[in-house]
């Protein structure tokens, strides 16, 4: 079978789309025919230059023994392991493998069935390849912290986690505000924000209007400018990354902070799991969350694909499109 594999960490020119053996599901396995998967910000740590701080301390976490990387996935059950009870051959199902040997950027994986949940019925596999790991970050960011009618701002609101958290807000009930650059205006509004904020014109900070939560997406402003964005009681929910200086200050620097004005910080540690998937799956059917994608490469063009998302402003997700 095709695959990508990482033959050397930090450059995308590392990466090779070569042969290699087909993998044989283990008794708790299903052996999966891809049909797509997309660019994540942890499959960028491994191959981006500038993240090398990041790579040393989390790379090893992200790289699967064989070699080949890739989280989200989408695809179909072609062969299962004698003790898998929820899947079978011909099944379609999408998933993150983050927690499990990662493999997506390939003709076939195999993985654990509790990584995996059928997928949505109303959108195509590539569409369904993209959600995972995006769309769980915006749910696990933001259940149990929004309440209907509060005010809640999204930072990023154009890009891949971004997309989904307005969209997830709005489920919750939330009046929300994106920030977003001057050409991605039009598709926020479309994902259903109340107001949305050219971050080129305005600065959220200086505004008169507090908020009850920001969720930050993307890179953020300084935890200083964030807090005289919120209400007393506020919350700031972070995606986490790019960065080790910006993970520093809020993990060490931000909760102490915070704390004098009565305000709060969260960090997302992401957990997959598979009754996320399914509730994903549901808000989907039911047509209250959709996937945004910007550009689909093929999986031989992946080291493309990374640079293109790379350059940070992508709308939505990037795909890569597998086999059939």
């Amino acid at each position: 079978m095709k695959a990508i594999v990482c033959t050397r960490l930090g450059l995308p020119e590392a990466i090779e789309y070569k042969e290699v053996t087909k993998p044989v599901p283990e008794d708790d396995q299903v052996l999966v025919e891809v049909h797509a998967s997309s660019v994540t910000f942890s499959n960028m740590i491994l191959v981006n230059r500038n993240m090398l701080l990041l790579r040393l301390m989390v790379g090893s976490k992200l790289m699967s023994k064989s070699r080949i990387p890739g989280t989200d996935m989408a695809g179909r059950v072609t062969e299962v392991g004698k003790d898998v009870k929820q899947f079978r051959p011909g099944d379609e199902v999408y998933g993150d493998l983050f927690g499990a040997n990662k493999g997506a950027y390939a003709e076939y994986v195999c993985a654990p069935e509790n990584v995996l949940a059928l997928k949505p019925a109303n959108i195509t596999f590539e569409e369904a390849a993209v959600v995972p790991e995006s769309a769980i970050v915006a749910l696990q960011g933001l259940r149990g912290r929004v309440a209907k009618g509060q005010k809640v701002l999204v930072i990023g609101a154009s890009g891949g986690i971004g997309t989904f958290a307005v969209q997830i807000a709005k489920y919750y009930g939330a009046e929300v505000t994106g920030v977003c650059g001057p050409r991605n205006l039009d598709l926020v509004r479309s994902l259903g924000a109340d107001y949305v904020i050219d971050y080129s014109k305005e600065d959220f900070t200086r505004s008169s209007q507090k908020v009850d939560l920001i969720f930050a997406a993307r890179k953020s402003r300084s935890i200083y400018d964030i807090r005289r964005a919120l209400k007393p009681g506020g919350i700031y929910v972070s995606a986490g990354g790019p960065s080790v200086k910006r993970l520093f200050q809020e993990f060490i620097i931000g909760p102490r902070v915070f704390k004098k004005q009565g305000k709060k910080i969260a960090v997302i540690n992401i957990s997959i799991k598979q009754e996320d998937l399914d509730f994903i799956r549901k808000l989907i059917e039911a047509s209250k969350i959709k996937p945004v994608i910007d550009r689909s490469y093929p999986l031989s063009e992946t080291a493309e694909a990374f640079r293109y998302y790379a350059k940070g402003h992508a709308r939505g997700k990037v795909a890569i499109t597998i086999g059939k």
